[in-house]
């Protein structure tokens, strides 16, 4: 059973204290809140209202619609979707001019096939639009604070859809994985190739400009293989912490799964 079917966190004015009150009832899906007659705490009429979002939340699951929890979850728990929707994600890094500079090279990742978009190639908006529209999830690493406004402001409020955004950032954080992108990932094992493993992010500007001083491919093909490491990562990262994020929340995880 996945992640968001066991959690009652998008319920109207539940919290984790909330939500670990049902658990500790031995509650542990949508199904088994709905067939029960009553919970300690709600009273008829709540609990009924909380069916009814819970029947809503299982039909959108059903129907592979996470749009329907994008404000319910907020960013702060889309992670919880991960499990089910995975199949389903795209791992996205953008690279600038500099900081909130303008975009140079856009990063997308299915979990089997990268596609890259440059400035001056194929870095074009209906395009952008047209790819992230195909996926149901949207991951990032400081995507919340970085990419995605970097891209509203670039091309616009109508790019990104309205699709959950799980940040890798604050579930790193959540678990005590703390700094950049680069340095959690040796933390937990995921090594670069020797020949961009100390390429970072202000590299990855001085690049771009080298390329267009000197229009020498190698420092646009360096760049490149950077954000392909960038995006590819994501997901054995997303593995990684979301599991541990999840057994953290959940303390029958072991016994469950």
């Amino acid at each position: 059973m996945s992640m968001i079917a066991r959690s009652f966190i998008l319920l109207d004015h539940v919290g984790p204290a909330g939500e670990r009150n049902i658990w500790d009832q031995g509650v542990r899906s949508w199904n088994e809140f709905i067939s029960a007659s009553k919970l300690r705490g709600l009273n008829p009429l709540r609990k009924r209202f909380y069916d009814k979002q819970l029947v809503e939340a299982r039909g959108a699951l059903q129907d592979y619609r996470a749009e329907h929890f994008t404000g319910l979850l907020g960013s702060q728990h889309a992670w919880r979707l991960w499990n089910h929707f995975k199949q389903d994600t795209v791992f996205l890094d953008i690279e600038t001019t500099g900081g909130y500079g303008n975009i140079t090279v856009i990063g997308l990742y299915d979990g089997v096939d990268t596609k890259i978009m440059v400035r001056g190639f194929n870095l074009n908006k209906d395009i952008l639009k047209r790819e992230l529209e195909k996926y149901s999830l949207i991951v990032t690493f400081n995507g919340a604070c970085f990419d995605l406004p970097v891209i509203h402001r670039y091309f616009g409020d109508d790019v990104v859809p309205a699709v959950p955004h799980i940040d890798l950032r604050g579930v790193c954080g959540q678990i005590g994985l703390k700094g950049g992108l680069k340095k959690i990932e040796k933390d937990i094992g995921i090594m670069r190739p020797d020949d961009i493993q100390y390429v970072y992010g202000d590299d990855a500007a001085f690049l771009w400009h080298k390329w267009e001083a000197s229009g020498d491919r190698k420092y646009l093909d360096i760049l490149i293989r950077y954000n392909e490491e960038d995006i590819m990562n994501l997901k054995p990262l997303a593995e990684h912490a979301i599991s541990k994020l999840w057994e953290r929340t959940f303390v029958d995880f072991r016994k469950l799964y």
